[in-house]
């Protein structure tokens, strides 16, 4: 039984929950060839105490998918793509903030190696697809050749025709395998993506986010957008469709991303034995050491 109402449940009495849900994105998995719209209807601001009772609901349920996850020995992989600042990363860490990195893997490769590179395209990807039991997210993935690859002229016409060919039915594969791939693109607008990349600038914080690639690709918006045109038109399949995220309210669309998730991939509560805690060993003579241990200076 997939958990897309269950999830709502400790949600549906607080307002968070029906904003959260009245604003679900509604572009079609079918995109392509028309473009991904992100403008909508500004909805009323979601607050921070309202956002973080619907994430910590919403963990919950992540806990719950996670164990069953083991217990079934499911294999999920999930797929983010999306221009830069479109909120892949925070998207990421709401995720997989309460749950275990043993089961949720995050994989976000570096640029190949002179070696990777003579490799087949999708080789290096597919030693990080999950095994039973785990949950594999990709925070970019082999759509990097439509994408970034394209764009920046790392790979030619030509690469990018074989592999807009390919990616289909190598994803077939995997689902044919009993792989749950979920693919999501994050969409966001021209002046939103503005706003992040100048905050990167002038923060310290997130400085490290902002790559010299990063500053080339800001420049190339409409070449990035015909390339994510072409890649839905090539890539949406029944299979292994896309789902679009309008993501210039992050809040909302992190939780309409988790939501989405617990609704796609058939879970229950795992049964588990009642856990109490033993009773602690008896001391049996052990007397507390003298030894000057170097405590670190507590300053708060």
């Amino acid at each position: 039984m997939a958990k897309d109402d269950k999830a709502g449940k400790g949600k549906g009495k607080g307002k968070s929950a029906k904003r959260a849900k009245s604003t679900t994105a509604a572009v079609p998995a079918r995109a392509a060839g028309k473009g991904v719209k992100p403008v909508a209807a500004k909805a009323e601001k979601l607050s921070g105490k309202d956002y973080d009772k619907a994430l910590r609901d919403m963990h919950v349920e992540l806990v719950k998918l996670q164990e069953w996850v083991k217990h079934a020995g499911l294999k999920v992989c999930i797929v983010f793509e999306g221009r830069d600042g479109a909120g892949k990363g925070g998207t990421i860490k709401a995720i997989t903030e309460r749950v275990s990195p043993r089961v949720f893997r995050v994989v976000a490769l570096p640029a190949p190696t002179e070696r990777e590179k003579s490799q087949m395209y999708l080789q290096r990807y597919l030693s990080h697809m999950p095994a039973a039991g785990e949950i594999v997210i990709f925070d970019r993935s082999w759509y990097n050749r439509a994408g970034v690859e394209r764009v920046m002229g790392f790979a030619s016409d030509e690469q990018v025709k074989r592999f807009l060919n390919a990616a289909p039915m190598v994803e077939k594969a995997f689902v044919d395998s009993g792989v749950i791939l979920l693919k999501y693109w994050l969409e966001v607008s021209m002046d939103e993506q503005t706003k992040r990349l100048e905050q990167r600038i002038h923060d310290g914080r997130k400085i490290w986010k902002l790559s010299p690639m990063d500053l080339k690709s800001y420049s190339r918006w409409y070449d990035y957008g015909r390339a994510r045109d072409d890649m839905f038109q090539a890539t949406d399949s029944s299979w292994a469709p896309w789902y679009a995220v309008r993501s210039d309210d992050k809040k909302r669309a992190r939780l309409n991303i988790i939501k989405h998730i617990l609704g796609r991939i058939p879970y229950k509560e795992a049964p588990r034995e009642k856990i109490k805690l033993p009773k602690r060993q008896k001391q049996a003579g052990y007397k507390e050491s003298n030894y000057p241990f170097k405590f670190i200076p507590e300053v708060f």
